[in-house]
C-alpha cells in the first residue's frame, strides 16, 4: 500500500483555510485604516455623541458594545429577547427607561428605533459603570452575564488579583469583555476626532 504523501490536497486545505484566516485577523487589526474599518463601522455618531455625553460615558466603548454586540444592525434580536443596536432586553430598558424618567413602552418595535436602543444602552452601561466604581471591565461583565454574576467575579477578583478575565468563569463573558475593550481602542485610533464635543 502506497504511502500517502505529507502535503496531499484533502491535508494542505485546512492549512490554506486557517492562514488565510490568519492574514485576514491581522490585516483587520494592523492593516490599512480602510481595510481596518471594514470590521470596525460607525454609524450613528450623532446619537451615540449625544447620548454618551448625557450619560457622561465614553462614546468610544458605546461604539465597541454596538458592534460587538449587533455590528451596527438595529433590526438584531437575539434568541434572548436581547433587541437592536446594544441588544437591551425590553424588561431591562423598562426599568432603565423609568429611573430616567423617559415616557413610552420599551417594547421590541421601539428597542429597535436606533435612538431609542442607543439612549436606553447607553443609561445602562453607564449605570454599570457606576455601580463598580468606574471599572469598565466589571461592567462589560455585568452588561453580558447580569449584575449578580458580576458582583460574584468582583469578590473572586478583589481576593485573587490577576486579570478579570481570567477570573470570569464564562468563556463568552470573558471574550467579551477582552474584545469590547480591544475593539474601543481601536475605535478611538480609527475615527480619531468623530466625538470630540462627548465626554470620554
Amino acid at each position: 500500500m502506497a504511502r500517502e504523501h505529507p502535503l496531499s490536497w484533502h491535508r494542505a486545505v485546512p492549512v490554506v483555510i486557517v492562514a488565510a484566516l490568519a492574514v485576514v485577523a491581522v490585516a483587520a487589526a494592523y492593516g490599512p485604516t480602510w481595510y481596518q474599518r471594514v470590521f470596525h463601522p460607525l454609524s450613528y455618531e450623532s446619537a451615540i455623541a449625544k447620548h454618551a455625553r448625557a450619560a457622561r460615558i465614553d462614546p468610544y466603548l458605546v461604539a465597541a458594545v454596538i458592534n460587538v454586540e449587533s455590528g451596527f444592525r438595529a433590526d438584531v434580536v437575539s434568541p434572548a429577547g436581547a433587541v437592536g443596536l446594544m441588544q437591551v432586553k425590553p424588561s431591562t430598558a423598562k426599568a432603565v427607561a423609568q429611573a430616567a424618567g423617559m415616557a413610552g413602552k420599551m417594547n421590541v418595535a421601539a428597542l429597535s428605533e436606533p435612538d431609542a436602543n442607543i439612549r436606553v444602552g447607553t443609561l445602562y452601561l453607564a449605570e454599570l459603570v457606576g455601580r463598580y466604581g468606574g471599572n469598565v471591565q466589571l461592567a462589560l461583565a455585568a452588561y453580558n452575564a447580569g449584575m449578580g454574576n458580576a458582583d460574584r467575579w468582583a469578590g473572586e477578583w478583589a481576593r485573587n488579583n490577576g486579570r478579570l478575565s481570567d477570573t470570569i468563569d464564562f468563556p463568552e463573558t470573558a471574550h467579551y469583555v477582552d474584545e469590547v475593550e480591544t475593539q474601543a481602542a481601536a475605535y478611538r485610533r480609527l475615527y480619531p476626532g468623530v466625538f470630540a464635543d462627548a465626554v470620554k
